[in-house]
C-alpha cells in the first residue's frame, strides 16, 4: 500500500505540473494546483483501492490520475473575462 500511495502522490504531482506549466493563465498559484493534484491523487487511489483491494496496482494508479485530473480540472478558470449582462440589457 505504500508504493501505491507513493506513485499516486507521484503521478498526481506530475499530472498537476502538465496542466499548471501547459495552462498558466487559467490555474490559480502553482502551490495550490500541485498540492490539489497530489490530494487529489492520494484520495483516488484510497478510493480505488477500497474497491478492489490490493493487487490491481495499475487499475489503483488510473483511478488516482482520474480523480487527480478532475481535482484539477475544477480550479480552471473560464478563458478570457466573463461578460455580465442584467436581463433588462
Amino acid at each position: 500500500m505504500f508504493l501505491e500511495a507513493l506513485g499516486s502522490a507521484i503521478l498526481g504531482l506530475a499530472l498537476a505540473w502538465a496542466a499548471a506549466r501547459r495552462l498558466p493563465d487559467r490555474l490559480p498559484a502553482r502551490p495550490l494546483v500541485l498540492s490539489t493534484g497530489a490530494a487529489g491523487a492520494l484520495f483516488g487511489a484510497l478510493i480505488t483501492h477500497s474497491a478492489l483491494s490490493s493487487g490491481h496496482f495499475v487499475l489503483i494508479l488510473l483511478g488516482a490520475a482520474a480523480v487527480s485530473a478532475a481535482s484539477v480540472s475544477l480550479l480552471l478558470r473560464p478563458k478570457g473575462s466573463l461578460r455580465r449582462t442584467s436581463a433588462t440589457a
